[in-house]
């Protein structure tokens, strides 16, 4: 992929209020995001594969305490819409530390709505609601592992 393409793909991911963008041709692959003050791209060919670029995400220093009514529960009967995580991966609540969650138990979203990231092998894989509703319950907690398949959040 040319140089002058992913210049120009951050250019416009910079005038947008996108914040992460990924492009495939063929066995190549860019991806710009917007998580911090300044795009990042990683760019990989091919099975030799580049490393991503660090990310300024760091495991929560200690987990965030969670309103009574979650933190009480034994075992979370889980009803309504299931987002569950399509990788194994770390559950993230909000685009980086100190940065407001993206959804809290109770919100309204949108189909298309970030509700959540999921890091897999340092890349920040953002999950949207498949469903428009409410959000009922986040099921895990910031910063702990997830596995494939794991139910995340429950939309009602």
């Amino acid at each position: 992929m040319d140089i002058r393409k992913v210049k120009k793909l951050i250019e416009l991911l910079e005038e947008s209020d996108i914040d992460e963008l990924e492009i495939k041709e063929g066995e190549e692959s860019v991806r710009i995001s917007r998580h911090s003050s300044q795009a990042r791209a990683a760019y990989a060919a091919g099975a030799a594969a580049a490393p991503a670029l660090p990310h300024s995400f760091a495991p929560p220093p200690a987990p965030a305490p969670q309103p009574a009514a979650e933190s009480s529960r034994s075992a979370p009967s889980i009803n309504g819409h299931v987002i569950k995580s399509p990788m194994v991966g770390t559950f993230y609540r909000s685009p980086s530390p100190g940065s407001p969650s993206f959804v809290e138990t109770g919100q309204h979203v949108k189909v298309g709505d970030v509700v959540c990231i999921v890091e897999a092998m340092k890349m920040m894989n953002q999950i949207e609601a498949d469903k428009a509703g409410v959000v009922e319950a986040i099921l895990i907690e910031d910063g702990q592992p997830v596995e494939f398949d794991q139910p995340l959040i429950t939309i009602v």
